[in-house]
Protein backbone atom coordinates (compact mmCIF):
# COMPACT_ATOMS: atom_id res chain seq x y z
CA UNK A 1 0.00 0.00 0.00
CA UNK A 2 2.84 2.34 0.85
CA UNK A 3 4.44 1.69 -2.54
CA UNK A 4 1.16 2.32 -4.31
CA UNK A 5 0.72 5.55 -2.38
CA UNK A 6 4.19 6.77 -3.34
CA UNK A 7 3.63 5.78 -6.96
CA UNK A 8 0.38 7.71 -7.05
CA UNK A 9 2.07 10.76 -5.53
CA UNK A 10 4.88 10.61 -8.09
CA UNK A 11 2.42 10.27 -10.98
CA UNK A 12 0.34 13.16 -9.66
CA UNK A 13 3.41 15.37 -9.31
CA UNK A 14 4.64 14.38 -12.79
CA UNK A 15 1.25 15.14 -14.29
CA UNK A 16 1.18 18.53 -12.60
CA UNK A 17 4.66 19.41 -13.85
CA UNK A 18 3.79 18.34 -17.40
CA UNK A 19 0.54 20.33 -17.26
CA UNK A 20 2.36 23.46 -16.09
CA UNK A 21 5.14 23.09 -18.67
CA UNK A 22 2.74 22.53 -21.56
CA UNK A 23 0.52 25.32 -20.30
CA UNK A 24 3.43 27.75 -20.21
CA UNK A 25 4.30 27.01 -23.84
CA UNK A 26 0.71 27.04 -25.08
CA UNK A 27 -0.27 30.26 -23.34
CA UNK A 28 2.94 32.00 -24.40
CA UNK A 29 1.98 31.23 -27.99
CA UNK A 30 -1.59 32.37 -27.33
CA UNK A 31 -0.23 35.64 -25.90
CA UNK A 32 1.51 36.28 -29.19
CA UNK A 33 -1.47 35.18 -31.27
CA UNK A 34 -3.83 37.50 -29.40
CA UNK A 35 -1.36 40.35 -29.88
CA UNK A 36 -1.37 39.77 -33.63
CA UNK A 37 -5.15 39.43 -33.75
CA UNK A 38 -5.41 42.89 -32.22
CA UNK A 39 -4.06 44.42 -35.44
CA UNK A 40 -6.09 42.08 -37.61
CA UNK A 41 -9.32 43.25 -35.96
CA UNK A 42 -8.32 46.90 -36.10
CA UNK A 43 -7.96 46.58 -39.87
CA UNK A 44 -11.13 44.51 -40.19
CA UNK A 45 -13.13 46.98 -38.11
CA UNK A 46 -11.82 49.87 -40.17
CA UNK A 47 -12.77 48.28 -43.48
CA UNK A 48 -16.12 46.91 -42.26
CA UNK A 49 -17.25 49.86 -40.13
CA UNK A 50 -15.17 52.73 -41.51
CA UNK A 51 -13.54 53.56 -38.19
CA UNK A 52 -10.96 52.24 -35.77
CA UNK A 53 -12.50 50.45 -32.82
CA UNK A 54 -10.88 50.66 -29.38
CA UNK A 55 -9.70 47.60 -27.54
CA UNK A 56 -8.13 47.01 -24.15
CA UNK A 57 -4.70 46.45 -25.63
CA UNK A 58 -4.37 50.25 -25.45
CA UNK A 59 -2.29 51.72 -22.67
CA UNK A 60 -4.78 51.51 -19.85
CA UNK A 61 -3.70 52.46 -16.37
CA UNK A 62 -6.13 54.00 -13.97
CA UNK A 63 -9.49 55.11 -15.34
CA UNK A 64 -12.86 53.47 -15.49
CA UNK A 65 -16.03 55.10 -16.81
CA UNK A 66 -19.72 54.62 -17.35
CA UNK A 67 -22.07 57.58 -17.25
CA UNK A 68 -22.21 60.64 -15.06
CA UNK A 69 -18.81 60.26 -13.37
CA UNK A 70 -15.40 58.74 -13.92
CA UNK A 71 -13.90 56.68 -11.17
CA UNK A 72 -10.15 56.46 -11.30
CA UNK A 73 -8.56 53.54 -9.53
CA UNK A 74 -5.04 53.79 -8.18
CA UNK A 75 -3.53 50.92 -6.25
CA UNK A 76 -6.98 49.55 -5.46
CA UNK A 77 -8.45 52.92 -4.36
CA UNK A 78 -11.07 54.76 -6.43
CA UNK A 79 -11.22 58.52 -6.87
CA UNK A 80 -13.76 60.70 -8.66
CA UNK A 81 -12.29 62.59 -11.59
CA UNK A 82 -13.65 65.96 -12.70
CA UNK A 83 -13.82 66.34 -16.45
CA UNK A 84 -14.78 69.78 -17.74
CA UNK A 85 -18.06 70.90 -16.19
CA UNK A 86 -19.69 67.48 -16.20
CA UNK A 87 -19.01 64.45 -14.07
CA UNK A 88 -18.76 61.08 -15.76
CA UNK A 89 -19.25 58.05 -13.55
CA UNK A 90 -18.26 54.48 -14.23
CA UNK A 91 -18.83 51.96 -11.50
CA UNK A 92 -17.71 48.42 -10.93
CA UNK A 93 -15.18 48.26 -13.76
CA UNK A 94 -12.54 45.62 -13.25
CA UNK A 95 -8.90 46.42 -13.88
CA UNK A 96 -8.59 42.91 -15.33
CA UNK A 97 -10.10 44.35 -18.51
CA UNK A 98 -6.85 46.10 -19.30
CA UNK A 99 -4.33 44.52 -16.93
CA UNK A 100 -3.70 40.88 -17.76
CA UNK A 101 -0.02 40.03 -17.34
CA UNK A 102 1.58 38.04 -20.18
CA UNK A 103 4.93 37.69 -21.88
CA UNK A 104 3.85 39.93 -24.75
CA UNK A 105 2.40 42.56 -22.42
CA UNK A 106 5.59 42.63 -20.38
CA UNK A 107 7.67 43.16 -23.53
CA UNK A 108 5.19 45.80 -24.70
CA UNK A 109 5.37 47.60 -21.37
CA UNK A 110 9.17 47.66 -21.50
CA UNK A 111 9.00 49.04 -25.03
CA UNK A 112 6.51 51.72 -24.05
CA UNK A 113 8.63 52.69 -21.05
CA UNK A 114 11.66 53.06 -23.27
CA UNK A 115 9.71 55.12 -25.80
CA UNK A 116 8.47 57.39 -23.05
CA UNK A 117 12.00 57.85 -21.87
CA UNK A 118 12.81 59.04 -25.36
CA UNK A 119 9.83 61.38 -25.12
CA UNK A 120 7.72 59.52 -27.60
CA UNK A 121 4.15 60.16 -26.50
CA UNK A 122 1.61 57.45 -26.07
CA UNK A 123 -2.02 57.81 -27.03
CA UNK A 124 -3.39 58.78 -23.64
CA UNK A 125 -5.12 61.75 -22.07
CA UNK A 126 -4.63 63.30 -18.69
CA UNK A 127 -7.41 64.38 -16.42
CA UNK A 128 -7.39 65.98 -13.03
CA UNK A 129 -8.74 64.11 -10.03
CA UNK A 130 -10.12 66.08 -7.16
CA UNK A 131 -9.28 64.85 -3.68
CA UNK A 132 -10.31 66.91 -0.68
CA UNK A 133 -8.09 66.88 2.38
CA UNK A 134 -8.23 68.75 5.65
CA UNK A 135 -5.93 71.62 4.70
CA UNK A 136 -7.23 72.22 1.20
CA UNK A 137 -7.51 70.54 -2.16
CA UNK A 138 -4.83 68.48 -3.83
CA UNK A 139 -4.89 67.77 -7.57
CA UNK A 140 -3.31 64.64 -8.98
CA UNK A 141 -2.83 63.63 -12.60
CA UNK A 142 -3.97 60.22 -13.83
CA UNK A 143 -3.82 58.49 -17.16
CA UNK A 144 -7.17 57.47 -18.62
CA UNK A 145 -7.47 54.40 -20.79
CA UNK A 146 -8.07 55.65 -24.33
CA UNK A 147 -10.33 52.67 -25.01
CA UNK A 148 -12.76 53.74 -22.31
CA UNK A 149 -12.61 57.34 -23.49
CA UNK A 150 -13.52 56.33 -27.04
CA UNK A 151 -16.38 54.14 -25.81
CA UNK A 152 -17.56 57.02 -23.65
CA UNK A 153 -17.56 59.63 -26.42
CA UNK A 154 -20.69 58.19 -27.99
CA UNK A 155 -22.50 58.34 -24.65
CA UNK A 156 -21.46 61.90 -23.87
CA UNK A 157 -22.22 63.37 -27.27
CA UNK A 158 -25.26 61.19 -27.89
CA UNK A 159 -23.70 60.44 -31.25
CA UNK A 160 -25.01 56.90 -31.19
CA UNK A 161 -27.55 55.06 -29.10
CA UNK A 162 -26.83 51.38 -28.58
CA UNK A 163 -25.48 50.79 -32.12
CA UNK A 164 -26.18 47.21 -33.25
CA UNK A 165 -25.00 44.93 -34.51
CA UNK A 166 -21.27 44.96 -35.15
CA UNK A 167 -20.08 43.09 -38.21
CA UNK A 168 -18.73 40.29 -36.02
CA UNK A 169 -22.05 39.88 -34.17
CA UNK A 170 -25.06 37.89 -35.29
CA UNK A 171 -27.81 39.94 -36.90
CA UNK A 172 -30.50 37.24 -37.05
CA UNK A 173 -34.05 38.07 -36.00
CA UNK A 174 -33.68 36.28 -32.68
CA UNK A 175 -30.51 38.11 -31.65
CA UNK A 176 -31.74 41.60 -32.54
CA UNK A 177 -35.41 41.16 -31.63
CA UNK A 178 -34.94 43.54 -28.70
CA UNK A 179 -34.30 46.47 -31.06
CA UNK A 180 -37.91 46.44 -32.24
CA UNK A 181 -39.16 47.27 -28.75
CA UNK A 182 -39.78 50.90 -27.86
CA UNK A 183 -38.74 50.18 -24.26
CA UNK A 184 -35.40 48.61 -23.49
CA UNK A 185 -35.92 45.87 -20.93
CA UNK A 186 -34.69 42.34 -20.35
CA UNK A 187 -36.41 39.40 -21.97
CA UNK A 188 -38.57 37.88 -19.23
CA UNK A 189 -40.11 34.43 -19.52
CA UNK A 190 -43.05 33.51 -17.35
CA UNK A 191 -43.41 30.25 -19.24
CA UNK A 192 -42.56 28.71 -22.58
CA UNK A 193 -39.79 26.68 -24.24
CA UNK A 194 -36.14 27.28 -25.05
CA UNK A 195 -34.89 28.63 -21.75
CA UNK A 196 -32.77 27.09 -19.03
CA UNK A 197 -35.24 27.54 -16.18
CA UNK A 198 -38.47 27.25 -18.17
CA UNK A 199 -37.45 23.91 -19.72
CA UNK A 200 -35.94 22.38 -16.61
CA UNK A 201 -37.80 23.62 -13.52
CA UNK A 202 -41.04 25.27 -14.58
CA UNK A 203 -42.70 22.12 -15.99
CA UNK A 204 -41.75 20.20 -12.84
CA UNK A 205 -43.25 22.52 -10.26
CA UNK A 206 -46.43 21.24 -8.65
CA UNK A 207 -49.79 22.76 -9.45
CA UNK A 208 -49.85 24.19 -5.95
CA UNK A 209 -46.55 25.99 -6.51
CA UNK A 210 -47.65 27.36 -9.87
CA UNK A 211 -50.85 28.69 -8.36
CA UNK A 212 -49.08 30.18 -5.34
CA UNK A 213 -46.07 31.85 -6.95
CA UNK A 214 -45.48 33.95 -10.04
CA UNK A 215 -42.48 32.42 -11.82
CA UNK A 216 -40.07 34.56 -13.85
CA UNK A 217 -36.93 33.56 -15.75
CA UNK A 218 -34.85 36.35 -17.26
CA UNK A 219 -32.13 36.57 -19.87
CA UNK A 220 -29.40 38.76 -18.43
CA UNK A 221 -28.37 41.95 -20.17
CA UNK A 222 -26.32 41.00 -23.23
CA UNK A 223 -27.49 37.38 -23.35
CA UNK A 224 -30.29 35.39 -24.94
CA UNK A 225 -33.05 37.62 -26.27
CA UNK A 226 -32.30 40.54 -23.97
CA UNK A 227 -30.74 43.79 -25.23
CA UNK A 228 -27.10 43.61 -26.29
CA UNK A 229 -26.01 47.26 -26.58
CA UNK A 230 -22.50 47.62 -27.96
CA UNK A 231 -21.81 50.79 -25.96
CA UNK A 232 -22.56 49.12 -22.63
CA UNK A 233 -19.79 48.07 -20.27
CA UNK A 234 -22.10 45.58 -18.53
CA UNK A 235 -21.33 46.73 -15.01
CA UNK A 236 -22.99 45.41 -11.87
CA UNK A 237 -25.09 48.56 -11.70
CA UNK A 238 -26.29 48.14 -15.28
CA UNK A 239 -27.26 44.51 -14.70
CA UNK A 240 -29.13 45.31 -11.49
CA UNK A 241 -30.89 48.33 -12.99
CA UNK A 242 -32.15 46.21 -15.88
CA UNK A 243 -33.46 43.50 -13.53
CA UNK A 244 -35.30 46.12 -11.51
CA UNK A 245 -36.72 47.85 -14.59
CA UNK A 246 -37.72 44.58 -16.25
CA UNK A 247 -39.10 42.54 -13.35
CA UNK A 248 -39.38 44.20 -9.95
CA UNK A 249 -40.94 47.48 -11.08
CA UNK A 250 -43.33 46.47 -13.90
CA UNK A 251 -44.67 43.45 -12.00
CA UNK A 252 -44.77 45.38 -8.71
CA UNK A 253 -42.92 42.67 -6.82
CA UNK A 254 -42.70 43.31 -3.09
CA UNK A 255 -41.70 39.82 -1.93
CA UNK A 256 -39.60 37.28 -3.79
CA UNK A 257 -37.57 34.09 -3.69
CA UNK A 258 -34.34 34.30 -5.69
CA UNK A 259 -32.78 31.30 -7.44
CA UNK A 260 -29.48 31.90 -9.22
CA UNK A 261 -26.82 29.81 -10.93
CA UNK A 262 -23.08 30.47 -11.31
CA UNK A 263 -22.38 34.10 -12.27
CA UNK A 264 -26.02 34.91 -11.49
CA UNK A 265 -25.29 34.22 -7.81
CA UNK A 266 -23.27 37.44 -7.63
CA UNK A 267 -26.18 39.42 -9.07
CA UNK A 268 -28.55 37.63 -6.68
CA UNK A 269 -26.46 38.61 -3.65
CA UNK A 270 -26.21 42.23 -4.79
CA UNK A 271 -29.96 42.34 -5.47
CA UNK A 272 -30.75 40.83 -2.08
CA UNK A 273 -28.56 43.37 -0.29
CA UNK A 274 -30.18 46.19 -2.26
CA UNK A 275 -33.72 44.97 -1.43
CA UNK A 276 -33.30 43.31 1.98
CA UNK A 277 -36.92 43.57 2.99
CA UNK A 278 -38.22 41.85 -0.13
CA UNK A 279 -36.17 38.66 -0.19
CA UNK A 280 -37.80 35.62 1.43
CA UNK A 281 -35.19 33.05 0.40
CA UNK A 282 -31.92 32.97 -1.47
CA UNK A 283 -30.93 29.81 -3.36
CA UNK A 284 -27.47 29.77 -4.92
CA UNK A 285 -26.18 27.09 -7.29
CA UNK A 286 -22.39 26.87 -7.74
CA UNK A 287 -21.65 30.39 -6.43
CA UNK A 288 -18.23 31.67 -7.61
CA UNK A 289 -17.10 32.94 -4.20
CA UNK A 290 -13.33 33.04 -3.65
CA UNK A 291 -12.31 34.78 -0.42
CA UNK A 292 -9.37 37.05 -1.18
CA UNK A 293 -6.30 36.81 1.08
CA UNK A 294 -5.31 40.03 2.82
CA UNK A 295 -2.83 42.12 0.91
CA UNK A 296 -3.81 40.57 -2.42
CA UNK A 297 -5.35 42.48 -5.30
CA UNK A 298 -8.86 41.05 -5.36
CA UNK A 299 -9.65 41.29 -9.07
CA UNK A 300 -6.39 39.70 -10.20
CA UNK A 301 -6.63 36.96 -7.57
CA UNK A 302 -10.12 35.90 -8.64
CA UNK A 303 -9.21 36.05 -12.33
CA UNK A 304 -6.38 33.59 -11.73
CA UNK A 305 -8.66 31.31 -9.73
CA UNK A 306 -11.38 31.31 -12.37
CA UNK A 307 -8.98 31.22 -15.32
CA UNK A 308 -5.70 29.65 -14.15
CA UNK A 309 -3.99 29.57 -17.59
CA UNK A 310 -3.84 25.80 -17.66
CA UNK A 311 -4.58 23.47 -20.56
CA UNK A 312 -6.08 20.85 -18.26
CA UNK A 313 -8.81 20.34 -17.28
CA UNK A 314 -10.36 21.47 -20.56
CA UNK A 315 -13.00 23.58 -18.86
CA UNK A 316 -10.20 25.60 -17.21
CA UNK A 317 -8.56 25.99 -20.61
CA UNK A 318 -11.82 27.32 -22.03
CA UNK A 319 -12.27 29.72 -19.12
CA UNK A 320 -8.71 30.96 -19.57
CA UNK A 321 -9.29 31.64 -23.26
CA UNK A 322 -12.45 33.58 -22.46
CA UNK A 323 -10.91 35.59 -19.62
CA UNK A 324 -7.34 36.34 -20.71
CA UNK A 325 -7.65 36.93 -24.45
CA UNK A 326 -9.82 39.72 -25.76
CA UNK A 327 -9.25 38.99 -29.43
CA UNK A 328 -9.11 35.20 -29.31
CA UNK A 329 -12.40 35.19 -27.42
CA UNK A 330 -13.81 37.58 -30.03
CA UNK A 331 -12.74 35.12 -32.73
CA UNK A 332 -14.52 32.31 -30.89
CA UNK A 333 -17.68 34.42 -30.72
CA UNK A 334 -17.30 35.26 -34.41
CA UNK A 335 -17.10 31.58 -35.33
CA UNK A 336 -19.72 30.26 -32.93
CA UNK A 337 -22.12 32.99 -31.82
CA UNK A 338 -22.42 34.76 -35.16
CA UNK A 339 -23.09 31.40 -36.81
CA UNK A 340 -25.18 29.90 -34.02
CA UNK A 341 -27.97 28.86 -36.38
CA UNK A 342 -25.54 26.69 -38.34
CA UNK A 343 -24.11 25.14 -35.17
CA UNK A 344 -27.58 24.47 -33.80
CA UNK A 345 -28.55 22.74 -37.05
CA UNK A 346 -25.38 20.63 -37.11
CA UNK A 347 -25.70 19.71 -33.43
CA UNK A 348 -29.29 18.58 -33.87
CA UNK A 349 -28.33 16.67 -36.99
CA UNK A 350 -25.42 14.84 -35.34
CA UNK A 351 -27.26 14.11 -32.09
CA UNK A 352 -30.54 13.35 -33.88
CA UNK A 353 -32.20 16.17 -31.99
CA UNK A 354 -31.41 14.60 -28.61
CA UNK A 355 -29.64 17.64 -27.13
CA UNK A 356 -31.81 20.23 -25.45
CA UNK A 357 -32.07 23.42 -27.52
CA UNK A 358 -32.08 25.73 -24.49
CA UNK A 359 -28.50 24.68 -23.74
CA UNK A 360 -27.43 25.76 -27.22
CA UNK A 361 -29.22 29.08 -26.84
CA UNK A 362 -27.54 29.65 -23.50
CA UNK A 363 -24.08 29.11 -24.98
CA UNK A 364 -24.52 30.84 -28.33
CA UNK A 365 -26.84 33.83 -27.97
CA UNK A 366 -24.57 36.61 -26.80
CA UNK A 367 -22.10 39.10 -28.19
CA UNK A 368 -18.41 39.20 -27.43
CA UNK A 369 -18.78 42.65 -25.91
CA UNK A 370 -21.43 41.38 -23.49
CA UNK A 371 -19.60 38.20 -22.50
CA UNK A 372 -16.21 39.89 -22.18
CA UNK A 373 -17.36 42.77 -19.99
CA UNK A 374 -19.76 40.70 -17.88
CA UNK A 375 -17.08 38.12 -17.14
CA UNK A 376 -14.58 40.74 -16.01
CA UNK A 377 -16.88 43.28 -14.37
CA UNK A 378 -19.11 40.83 -12.53
CA UNK A 379 -16.95 37.83 -11.59
CA UNK A 380 -13.60 39.65 -11.25
CA UNK A 381 -14.79 43.20 -10.60
CA UNK A 382 -16.96 42.30 -7.60
CA UNK A 383 -14.24 40.26 -5.88
CA UNK A 384 -13.65 42.92 -3.24
CA UNK A 385 -17.38 43.37 -2.61
CA UNK A 386 -18.58 39.82 -2.04
CA UNK A 387 -17.40 39.66 1.56
CA UNK A 388 -19.51 42.74 2.35
CA UNK A 389 -22.50 41.25 0.53
CA UNK A 390 -22.15 38.02 2.48
CA UNK A 391 -21.88 39.93 5.76
CA UNK A 392 -24.97 41.97 4.91
CA UNK A 393 -26.95 38.80 4.19
CA UNK A 394 -25.69 37.26 7.43
CA UNK A 395 -26.33 40.27 9.67
CA UNK A 396 -29.21 42.21 8.13
CA UNK A 397 -31.31 39.78 6.08
CA UNK A 398 -33.60 37.22 7.68
CA UNK A 399 -34.08 35.16 4.54
CA UNK A 400 -33.26 31.47 4.27
CA UNK A 401 -30.02 30.75 2.38
CA UNK A 402 -29.56 27.45 0.54
CA UNK A 403 -26.52 26.52 -1.52
CA UNK A 404 -26.25 23.64 -4.01
CA UNK A 405 -23.07 22.45 -5.72
CA UNK A 406 -22.14 19.59 -8.01
CA UNK A 407 -19.39 17.41 -6.59
CA UNK A 408 -17.76 17.04 -10.02
CA UNK A 409 -17.92 20.74 -10.94
CA UNK A 410 -14.57 21.54 -12.58
CA UNK A 411 -15.41 25.15 -13.43
CA UNK A 412 -16.27 26.38 -9.94
CA UNK A 413 -14.89 24.13 -7.17
CA UNK A 414 -17.06 22.87 -4.32
CA UNK A 415 -14.93 24.85 -1.88
CA UNK A 416 -16.71 28.01 -3.11
CA UNK A 417 -19.98 26.83 -1.58
CA UNK A 418 -18.23 25.89 1.64
CA UNK A 419 -16.75 29.40 1.65
CA UNK A 420 -20.29 30.77 1.57
CA UNK A 421 -21.18 28.58 4.56
CA UNK A 422 -18.14 29.85 6.45
CA UNK A 423 -19.26 33.44 5.87
CA UNK A 424 -23.00 32.85 6.41
CA UNK A 425 -23.28 30.13 9.11
CA UNK A 426 -27.04 29.65 8.68
CA UNK A 427 -26.60 28.79 4.98
CA UNK A 428 -27.39 25.16 4.19
CA UNK A 429 -24.98 23.60 1.72
CA UNK A 430 -25.89 20.49 -0.25
CA UNK A 431 -23.25 18.85 -2.44
CA UNK A 432 -24.77 16.66 -5.15
CA UNK A 433 -22.72 13.59 -5.98
CA UNK A 434 -21.74 12.84 -9.58
CA UNK A 435 -23.08 16.18 -10.80
CA UNK A 436 -21.20 19.04 -12.45
CA UNK A 437 -21.80 22.69 -13.29
CA UNK A 438 -24.73 21.95 -15.63
CA UNK A 439 -26.06 18.60 -14.45
CA UNK A 440 -26.64 20.00 -11.00
CA UNK A 441 -29.95 21.07 -12.59
CA UNK A 442 -30.20 19.29 -15.94
CA UNK A 443 -31.06 15.66 -15.28
CA UNK A 444 -32.32 16.23 -11.74
CA UNK A 445 -34.89 18.95 -12.41
CA UNK A 446 -37.75 17.06 -10.76
CA UNK A 447 -35.95 16.59 -7.46
CA UNK A 448 -34.60 20.14 -7.56
CA UNK A 449 -38.10 21.53 -8.16
CA UNK A 450 -39.29 19.66 -5.03
CA UNK A 451 -36.33 21.01 -3.05
CA UNK A 452 -37.13 24.56 -4.09
CA UNK A 453 -40.78 24.20 -3.16
CA UNK A 454 -39.76 22.97 0.29
CA UNK A 455 -37.40 25.93 0.72
CA UNK A 456 -40.15 28.35 -0.27
CA UNK A 457 -42.74 26.75 2.03
CA UNK A 458 -40.38 26.80 5.02
CA UNK A 459 -39.40 30.41 4.44
CA UNK A 460 -43.07 31.43 4.32
CA UNK A 461 -43.63 29.96 7.77
CA UNK A 462 -40.81 31.97 9.33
Amino acid sequence: MAVMGKTKSVLTLTGRVINEAVSFIVFSLLDLFDFLLCYVYKLADFFMEAEWKPCYCSSGKEAITSSGKILVSEQGKSKIVCLSSSKLQLEEISDTLYTRPSLVSEVSNLTVTELKRLKVTDRTINVQSCEKIKNGTVRSTFTVNSTIVEMLQGKIGKQQLHPIPRWSDCDCKLCISWTSSCKETLFVRAEGPKAFWTETLFPNFSSAAKSTYRLFAIDLLGFGRSPKPTDSLYTLREHLDMIEQSVLEPYKIKSLHIVAHSLGCILALALAVKHPGCVKSLTLLAPPYYPVPKGTQATQYVMRRVAPRRVWPLISFGASLACWYEHISRTICLLICKNHRLWEFLTKLVTRNRIRTFLLEGFFLHTHNAAWHTLHNIICGTASKLDAYMDAVRDHLKCDVAVFHGQDDELIPVECSHNVKARIPRARVKVIEKKDHITIVVGRQKSFARELEEIWRNSSRN
